[in-house]
């Protein structure tokens, strides 16, 4: 006589089942970001005022040479890539401002906040998933982006200062503005999370990457020079710098672990609030 042992339900691995959760989170933020008209709108705006701008900014600098006085040349021949780099982007960089706070409060707006948070209660997942996928699409849309940049701007610029991505620091800069602007995504979805309104968050995301750093310059002495340094747009665009400039407190890795800290202290308030109030 023999006794059969009774089956036992095979549970799967819990990692596998964390791994599904992550997936299945990924997947759902990937769906509503490309479901938001706005997406396709703002990103296409990032390209299309990047190159733009440092193509018609670069033709002037080169057109009206004669015109630039001198200190501002010898910077441009020192350093030709911060000039290609930062012409464009400056102005490209509010369209990922605009689209961070949008994944956010476009929810909040529309309601569909609270299916949300019904299908991950925990509330933290999400926002961790949501700023993870966004900032994965900005940085490939910024790659995209900045190469062209650099090799349109290094064109134009070539009769007044030559530059590769083969000399020190450059290829790491072009890389190194898609980074950039992945992290100010980052920021952006952190101020809509804590705002929650879409004209006040925007408003006050813009008014922190463009408008304060200039307000600080009114404040005498070095206290000024400081404080703008330690600004996170300040220090966080000079990781698009192949070096660092006589006027920069920080080096370009020290500017983008300032910026990242600034980041990671917003999301931490925004997922706070996130768990403490309602939808």
């Amino acid at each position: 006589m023999s006794i059969t042992a009774p089956r036992t339900a095979t549970k799967p691995p819990e990692r596998e089942h964390h791994r599904d959760d992550v997936v299945g989170l990924a997947t759902s933020e990937w769906t509503k970001l490309i479901s938001l008209r706005s997406t396709i709108w703002s990103l296409a705006t990032l390209v299309i005022l990047t190159i733009g701008f440092t193509g018609f900014f670069t033709w002037f600098t080169v057109a009206y040479w004669d015109n630039v006085d001198p200190v501002s040349q010898l910077q441009i021949v020192s350093d030709p890539a911060r000039q290609i780099l930062g012409a464009g982007f400056q102005l490209g960089q509010l369209a990922v401002c605009v689209l961070g706070v949008l994944v956010v409060t476009s929810e909040y707006s529309s309601g569909t906040i609270r299916a949300s948070l019904l299908a991950v209660p925990s509330r933290i997942p999400m926002l961790a998933a949501k700023t993870g996928v966004f900032m994965a699409v900005v940085f490939v849309i910024g790659e995209i982006t900045a190469f062209p940049t650099f090799f349109l701007g290094s064109a134009i610029m070539d009769s007044k200062a030559s530059v590769s991505l083969s000399d020190p620091g450059v290829l790491r800069a072009v890389i190194g503005a898609g980074l950039y602007l992945s992290l100010l995504g980052a920021m952006a979805v952190a101020v809509g999370a804590i705002v929650r309104h879409t004209a006040g968050a925007i408003t006050g995301m813009i008014g922190f990457v463009l408008v304060l750093a200039p307000l600080t310059q009114l404040i005498p002495g070095t206290v000024g020079r400081h404080i703008q340094a330690y600004l996170p747009s300040q220090a966080g665009s000079l990781i698009a710098s192949p070096r660092q400039a006589p006027s920069d407190l920080l080096t370009p890795w020290q500017g983008f672990g300032v910026a990242a800290l600034w980041t990671v202290l917003l999301l931490a308030l925004a997922a706070y609030l996130l768990r403490r109030r309602d939808a």
